[in-house]
């Protein structure tokens, strides 16, 4: 085991990193429902999402959850074949 692995699945993630996966994933509409939060629902955009995320913890524990419930879930067909995955995009 090398000093650097870490079996925690939030090591090294952003918090961008996590509303761009789950983007990626979801969309905004869908994430809207999943997290019910203005800044997901009305002109949605992942900067806006960032500062109220940042700044609302109950909001950004509920985004953290989500995403690692997701990693969970398997990839949808559409992902998979045109090769992009957003859980692993950031990681090495």
């Amino acid at each position: 085991m090398t000093a650097h692995s870490s079996k925690d699945p939030m090591h090294g993630v952003t918090l961008e990193m996590i509303v761009n996966a789950l983007v990626a994933h979801y969309g905004w509409v869908e994430l809207s429902k999943l997290v019910n939060i203005n800044c997901f629902k009305n002109d949605p955009s992942v900067k806006s999402s960032l500062k109220f995320l940042r700044r609302t913890p109950w909001a950004r524990a509920e985004v953290e959850a989500l995403y690692l419930d997701s990693l969970e879930e398997p990839a949808k067909q559409d992902s998979v074949e045109s090769g992009f995955n957003p859980w692993t995009q950031g990681h090495k």
